[in-house]
């Protein structure tokens, strides 16, 4: 008898698995079938695209795929939009389209600013943070990315020779390391007035603290990217997500290691928001993003009713803190960081439009600046220009934003797109649009000079686009600005090999390797290179040099060159 249920079990499973997403594409009620497809299963199953994902260059087949077919199926309900127009149809102030399902099932227990669905709802999370990711605010907080670039700049000068001839004899420098180690600090300090000390200590390891009080020592960016990569190859199973969840953490999988010291990131953004919490319940009013979080200026509550400071916050009421929390210090320092990466190493790729760059920071940098202020060099066109290219070609978040059309559908392209279904536009097709961005494959800065690059915004989507754009823009432009600008002025930097193509592994962003530099301080810098008092002792606690393999590229390393 037993036997009987389960046979009829498993039969009803198989049905329901494989029988009728097949009845359900040749009944094609929507009419997706006339749509080319990425697979010629994925109008039954959302498996190529799993596989897609998982093989971490998603984006770049899907630019491949769009330059035959405009609009593809990506899954058995899902298009990908490959022309530029398509943005304000999907991602416009006026669209009728929301986030997709799949913000709802990466989000925690409460929805944050990124993944909140419902448009009202994100409409009044904006506007509490609004204020101080305004420009002007941040520039308020100019003080602290100048804290990190300077302590930065102490790690480079110690590994620089002042020779003025280039490509010094100094230590190799890993950019990609090291600047994600300053966008780590930096919206540390800014989103929850935590130092981390990760220039200082010259790696990322960080303490990761459970919901109960459990500690232990993590790496920052092992964490981050191991729980983003097994998200962003699952969640395409849509209904099936948290059960593969589930399943993946029980059997030994290459994804149960993956979600394992995925937990640590969340066990990182834990342990500071407690002890920003602490701050704020003793009464601290500290300028940091954390206090727009909780109260607006006139000291109302925003988010979550915490009762009088100093009441005790429950377990679960510290789990909805840490969700809201994440969005600060995830966003902001993944994608910036990527932008830093990339913008160098488009730089140093291009020695003619390095140049050009460097000779119009210098006009306005004084000699002995270490940290160039922003206000010297925020309206340089050539840095902008510089930095929007690299952007437009090596987007830090390529991947398509799923937003789903009304009950109702709507039009995009002048092509009616039933409702509920899922349709995106990923950043890496949209700014390889040859009807947009005339040789697309080229990094030419002077593309978004003059009015012809006022013309061009509209198809930038590095940031989004519309009402859910990136509320950080302000502020990632604000530390690649400093950070760009200062060290083109005080560096003369190169490759260390210059054949060297960077690798990049997509997940929801893209995660570049090692970028090995090499190079010396420019003679005409005249500061003391002993006035970064705050690292001045760690060179004794350096560990052995080690070797690793960069491309074809040997790269002996101390413990901060990883």
């Amino acid at each position: 008898m037993y036997g009987i249920i389960v046979i009829s079990l498993v039969l009803v499973l198989l049905t329901w698995v494989i029988l009728y997403p097949i009845v359900v594409y040749f009944l094609d009620v929507k009419g997706l079938r006339r749509y080319p497809t990425i697979s010629f299963l994925a109008g039954v199953t959302n498996i190529p695209y799993m596989i897609l994902s998982a093989g971490g260059s998603r984006s770049k087949r899907l630019a491949e795929l769009h330059k035959r077919h405009p609009v593809l199926r990506i899954g058995p309900n899902a298009l990908s939009f490959g022309d530029g127009r398509a943005i304000k149809d999907i991602y416009g102030h006026s669209t009728k389209c929301i986030k997709d399902d799949m913000y709802r099932l990466l989000a925690g227990s409460h929805s944050h600013l990124a993944d909140v669905v419902d448009k009202k709802e994100h409409q009044r999370k904006r506007k509490i943070l609004s204020s101080a990711y305004a420009l002007k605010n941040l520039e308020g907080w100019e003080y602290k990315i100048v804290d990190k670039v300077s302590k930065l700049c102490g790690r480079f000068d110690r590994c620089c020779p002042v020779t003025g001839e280039g490509g010094g004899d100094g230590d190799i420098i890993d950019w990609r390391a090291w600047t994600n180690f300053f966008t780590m600090d930096a919206i540390a300090d800014i989103g929850l007035n935590s130092s981390l000390g990760f220039l200082e200590q010259g790696d990322d390891m960080t303490i990761s603290e459970s919901l109960d009080g459990v500690t232990r020592l993590v790496s920052y960016r092992d964490c981050l990217h191991s729980q983003i990569t097994a998200q962003s190859q699952l969640v395409w199973t849509y209904g099936w997500y948290k059960s593969l969840v589930r399943w993946s953490r029980r059997l030994p999988t290459r994804y149960r290691e993956l979600f394992s010291r995925g937990d640590g990131y969340d066990g990182i953004v834990i342990h500071q928001v407690r002890k920003r919490l602490q701050q704020y319940q003793e009464g601290k009013r500290l300028e940091d993003f954390f206090q727009a979080l909780m109260e607006s200026k006139d000291g109302s509550p925003n988010y979550l009713p915490f009762g009088e400071i100093g009441a005790e916050i429950s377990i679960m009421q510290r789990r909805r803190l840490k969700d809201l929390c994440l969005v600060l210090v995830n966003a902001g320092s993944i994608s910036t960081a990527v932008a830093i990466n990339n913008a160098m190493y488009m730089l140093l790729k291009h020695p003619g439009v390095l140049a050009r760059l460097r000779e119009e920071v210098d006009i306005v940098a004084d000699d002995d600046e270490v940290s160039i202020p922003y206000d010297k060099v925020k309206n340089l066109p050539y840095l902008r220009a510089c930095l929007d290219e690299s952007m437009r070609i090596l987007p830090p978040t390529p991947f398509n934003l799923p937003r789903k059309t009304p009950p109702e559908g709507c039009e995009i392209l002048s092509q009616w797109v039933p409702g509920n279904t899922t349709v995106s536009m990923s950043s890496y097709v949209a700014h390889r649009d040859e009807k947009v961005f005339s040789d697309p494959e080229v990094f030419r800065p002077e593309r978004w000079l003059g009015e012809r690059g006022k013309e061009l915004q509209p198809y930038f989507i590095t940031f989004s686009a519309g009402a859910r754009g990136c509320i950080g823009r302000n502020i990632s432009y604000l530390e690649q600005t400093i950070l760009i600008a200062s060290t083109i002025h005080r560096y003369d930097l190169e490759l260390v090999d210059p054949s060297m193509e960077q690798t990049s592994y997509e997940h929801l962003n893209m995660n570049p390797g090692p970028l090995p530099v090499k190079g010396d301080i420019k003679p005409v810098i005249v500061a003391e290179l002993d006035i970064f008092d705050v690292i001045e002792e760690q060179e004794a606690s350096l560990v052995p040099p080690v070797t690793m393999q960069t491309s074809n590229v040997l790269v002996k390393e101390r413990r901060y060159f990883i």
